[in-house]
Formats: C-alpha cells, structure tokens, sequence
C-alpha cells in the first residue's frame, strides 16, 4: 500500500524524496568543508615536525583568527631554555583573494631547523622580497610554475620555488618582507620550537610557563585534536545554525506533502476506516509513508554528497570536505526526525477524520 502510493503520485514522492536529500546534502556538505578545512589545518601545523608552538596572550587556537603579535627578541630567550633544540619565528598573514589562505613569513633557516626541511618539486628557496614558495596544491589550484608572477596581499610576487604540501601554510615569503608589508618590524605571530628529544617537550613547556607565563603554550602532537568546533565557538555556531536550516526545510517539506496526500486521500481514509482499520492503524501507515520518503532521502542526499565532495576537490584542490561517519549518522538521525514532526499533524488529522464524511468527500 505504501508503495503504491508513492508511485501512483511520482512526481509529488520524487519532490519529496529530493527534499530531503538536499537536507542531509546540505548539513554533510557544509559541515564536511568547515571541519576538512580546520581539520587539514591542524595537520598541516603538526606536519611542521616542532614540538611546541608559542603564540601571543589570548591567541586563538586557530591561527587565522589571530590579529596579536609579539616581539622577535622573544627567540633568543625561548633559545636559552634548556632543552630546546631550535626556534623558528612566523608571521602569519590571511590572503582572501580567491579564497582564504595562510601567507607565512619566515626565516628559512630556522624554519628548516625546525621542520627538517622542505620537501621540493621544484625551484629554490625565495632570494629577495619579491619572491615566494608556494606548495603543489596552491600551485595546482592556481596554475602556477616556477618563475610565474601572482599578486598576493595587493603585492605581485615571482614563484621562486614549489615544495610538498602539509607543512604549515600554502604560501611563504621572507620573514623580513612579511614584517615590512604589515608594518610590523621585528614582530611575529608564532614561534615554533624544536626539542632535544621527545622527552624534552614537557619540561620545556613548563620552563617555557615559568619564563612566559601568559603566553598559550601548545603541544603540537595534539595540535588537530584542538581543531575542532568545540575549541572554535564561531564554527560551532555556524554549523548549528546550518543544521537547524536544514532540518526546518525537511520537516516543511514533508509536512506539506503528507498535508497534501491526506486531502487527496480522503475518501481512501473513509474506506479503510468503514473496513474496521484504527485510529494508530491510519497514523502508523502515515508514518511509514513518511519514513518511506525519509529513507529514499538519506541514501540519495549521502550519493549526492560524495559526488559534490569529490567535484569540490576537482575543482578547488585546496579545499577538504571532510564527510566523517558521526556526521553521516547525525544527518540521517536529523532527516528521519523531520520525517516523524513533519507527518505528525497530517497522521493525526487522518485518523480523526469521521468515516462517513469522509466517504461523501468530493
């Protein structure tokens, strides 16, 4: 009976099956690209290959969201800390120009000390102000090769190198030309620190407490785990609200169409109610109608989702859509839910209908 109704109004159960999709597309989606880009970011700090990372009070955790500094001289005295093997000191920049990217200025022999090195495809290290290195994705995304111009921060900079993603940022220029375009002499956003050995990381940390005792001090092996929405109340708020849009437009859509299949059903209603079918017999066919519809949705929005994931990393190539198992359940949960507030004033308002009025339904 169910099928039956569904496919005896085709259009109206496709609408209603694509609604739903477009919910569970909609929460995968957004939430898979905020999550896959503050996710790839914490990979990418940790892929640096430091130990700890020091930033200036209040520092956000994510930092792109940073806007404080501190004074370079603060290297020399991280340096003398016992333990500590090297300092490299980054200034961090946000290029929104055809997307948002991390523009680090850096020194690159500290910076190598640090994180073992670059791994290169081609060309060199930046010579002069005007240089940068960027990584193959950037360089994949923008079409770019050794020797091409790019204007960046409303400056126009020669690709002097490309190297392997994952260490940092995407695009790097000399520490003294990033502090020259900010006006920020001898300021920097973040230091990161190289131990003497593993078992080095936690007294240094604590020495580093002592020595700077308002200045956040992380372990970078846990650097991704912090990334997340919990530790960035601005993201967290983004996707509630997103999840909440969402989950509206499938409880109104299935609202209007189980509305919409009670008045055309009247008679129908009338018939199985003279027959001797209950009230919960009437509102449990309604129900699974809907969860019918429901379920139809959740396998087309999550077929729908990969392929926009898959079409996302083609085209964008720095872009990560991050489509996780929990988030996979949690959307399906949410569809189904819309499914059941979304028929039950419909179910409701059939099994109430008296049987005789409903048979004289015109």
């Amino acid at each position: 009976m169910i099928t039956a109704n569904l496919v005896a109004r085709p259009v109206r159960s496709l609408v209603s099956v694509l609604a739903v999709a477009l919910e569970v597309t909609l929460i995968l989606v957004v939430v898979g690209l905020t999550s896959g880009i503050a996710s790839e970011t914490g990979k990418r700090i940790e892929g640096i290959g430091a130990d700890i990372m020091l930033q200036p009070p209040n520092a956000s955790v994510f930092l792109a969201m940073n806007t404080s500094s501190m004074s370079a001289l603060l290297g020399g005295k991280i340096a003398e800390v016992p333990g500590v093997k090297a300092v490299s000191p980054v200034l961090v920049m946000m290029n929104s120009e055809g997307g948002l990217e991390l523009v680090w200025g850096i020194d690159p022999k500290s910076f190598d000390d640090v994180s073992g090195g670059f791994i290169w495809h081609k060309g060199k290290v930046f010579s002069s102000p005007n240089e940068i290195v960027i990584d193959d994705w950037w360089a994949s995304a923008r079409k770019l090769d050794v020797g091409d111009e790019v204007e960046i921060l409303n400056h126009k900079f020669k690709v002097s190198g490309i190297v392997e993603h994952g260490k940092g940022a995407r695009v790097y220029l000399s520490l003294a030309a990033a502090q020259e375009m900010n006006g920020a002499k001898d300021r920097v956003s973040v230091f990161f620190i190289k131990t003497q050995s593993s078992d080095q990381i936690e007294p240094v940390s604590q020495a580093l407490g002592v020595l700077l005792p308002t200045y956040p001090i992380r372990d970078l092996r846990a650097y991704a785990s912090l990334m997340t929405s919990a530790n960035l109340p601005a993201l967290d708020a983004f996707i509630s609200t997103v999840v909440f849009v969402a989950v509206c437009i499938g409880v109104l859509v299935i609202f209007l169409s189980m509305y919409t299949t009670i008045t055309e059903r009247t008679r129908e209603i009338g018939i199985l109610r003279s027959l001797g079918a209950s009230k919960a017999f009437i509102v449990r066919l309604i129900f699974m109608e809907s969860a019918a519809v429901c379920l139809l949705g959740v396998v087309a929005g999550l077929g729908l989702s990969q392929v926009i994931a898959r079409s996302v990393k083609f085209v964008f190539p720095t872009l990560v859509v991050l489509i996780t198992p929990d988030w996979i359940i949690r959307a399906s949960i949410f569809a189904i839910l819309s499914g059941i507030i979304g028929s039950l004033y419909p179910s409701m308002k059939a099994a109430a209908q008296d049987p005789i009025e409903a048979l004289a339904y015109e």
